[in-house]
């Protein structure tokens, strides 16, 4: 398979004997996991698998998901700490100042003055809005609100971004 995929969620555990499976979502989009939706199963080892919702419900806080043709633990216990992606035609068009986490991660920040900041390593949706984790050289990691007093500009395509810190961020 050449095409691109994109990560939507992880396969954490199975859930009871009928096929369903325990999921960490990592995308905003809830129709990633409605019935007939296809998604890959991906892991280090095996080509990406296509796998059909079949059912899908919210129970404490994660995404329980049954697939067409698994119908007990069986079926699904070798899919367990595997990835659920979608393709890149399955993508969304997003509006101005909407990101995908692909987009952000790996990006350089940036002061207004120019000065280098480091790499986000990684996104966490804690709440209100997304946290972008910074990797410093030599020092902790920084924690940015993707808020509009603090991000000033982001390019995706040459993979930079801008803020204006404030009061207390960089301390």
């Amino acid at each position: 398979m050449d095409k691109q995929l994109y990560n939507v969620g992880k396969i954490i555990n199975t859930h009871g004997i009928k096929g369903e499976v325990k999921v960490h979502r990592i995308t905003d989009f809830d129709e990633r996991f409605q019935p007939g939706q296809l998604l890959y199963w991906v892991n280090d080892k095996e080509d990406p698998k296509p796998l059909i919702i079949r059912s899908h419900r919210v129970h404490k806080g994660f995404d329980l998901i049954s697939f067409e043709e698994h119908d007990s633990i069986n079926d699904v216990e070798r899919y367990k700490n595997g990835k659920l992606m979608v393709s890149e035609e399955a993508q969304e068009t997003l509006d101005d100042h909407e990101f995908y986490f692909h987009e952000i991660i790996g990006c350089t920040v940036y002061l207004e003055s120019g000065e280098e900041l480091g790499k986000v390593k990684e996104i966490l949706t804690p709440g209100a809005n997304d946290v972008w984790v910074v990797k410093q050289k030599g020092k902790s990691n920084l924690l940015i609100p993707y808020i509009e007093p603090v991000v000033k500009k982001v390019d995706p395509a040459e993979q930079t971004i801008i803020i204006d810190p404030i009061e207390g961020l960089l301390d």
